[in-house]
């Protein structure tokens, strides 16, 4: 049903106190985008990260930014140097930086100040559990999500693991923007649907801003 709207200029969806879906505010910018994404990842190559647990996630990701997020025999942590290469992370590209801000302060959020950029890379099955992002020293600041290539079912819950979900079919370019109240609700993708986009084949790329 979205892809009837896919001409018309970005809108806005309320999705819950302080939280906001902003439909295909970044499908004018996902060329370069994704062409970003590249860029990150010849440097910082995309992996399958093991948790504290000893699970192998389904989802790859990378980092951009003064900080990456990752995970160690601890715990979860953001640390500046991936522990994949040995190296700081990329640093996190203008037009990323931009469009975070401006999506933050159009759900009403000013003065977003990102300095990690997590990227997801789903192919067909991956998933993401339900969690909330509680890494961050400050968790003032909102958590701005970009989603590129094939669409993926956003669960969206509340406080508690089992508060009753929203769920909404997220597609390219859309953009989900939550902090205040909903900033730690649980959340999460279900498996990603087999399928080709012409943007970027198998897979959906999802961008996470973030004020650690």
């Amino acid at each position: 049903m979205l892809d009837l709207f896919a001409d018309t200029p970005p809108w806005q969806e309320p999705l819950a106190p302080g939280a906001v879906i902003l439909r295909r505010r970044a499908l004018a910018n996902a060329e370069l985008l994704l062409d970003q994404v590249n860029q990150v990842a010849t440097r910082s190559p995309f992996r399958q990260m093991v948790t504290p647990g000893g699970y192998t996630m389904s989802v790859a990701m990378t980092n951009c930014g003064h900080v990456g997020w990752t995970t160690n025999q601890h715990g979860y942590l953001y640390a500046s140097v991936d522990p994949l290469t040995g190296q700081r992370w990329p640093a996190m590209p203008a037009a990323f930086l931009a469009l975070a801000q401006a999506c933050a302060h159009e759900a009403g959020y000013a003065d977003f100040q990102p300095d990690a950029c997590l990227i997801n890379r789903y192919s067909p099955g991956a998933k993401l559990s339900l969690h909330q992002d509680k890494d961050e020293k400050d968790q003032r600041a909102p958590i701005v999500s970009v989603s590129l290539g094939l669409p993926a079912v956003f669960q969206f819950g509340g406080l508690k693991r089992n508060d009753p979900l929203q769920r909404v079919l997220l597609e390219h370019g859309d953009v989900v923007v939550w902090g205040g109240e909903s900033r730690m609700f649980y959340h999460g993708i279900q498996p990603l649907k087999e399928d080709d986009h012409p943007a970027t084949g198998a897979f959906r790329f999802n961008l996470t801003f973030r004020h650690t």
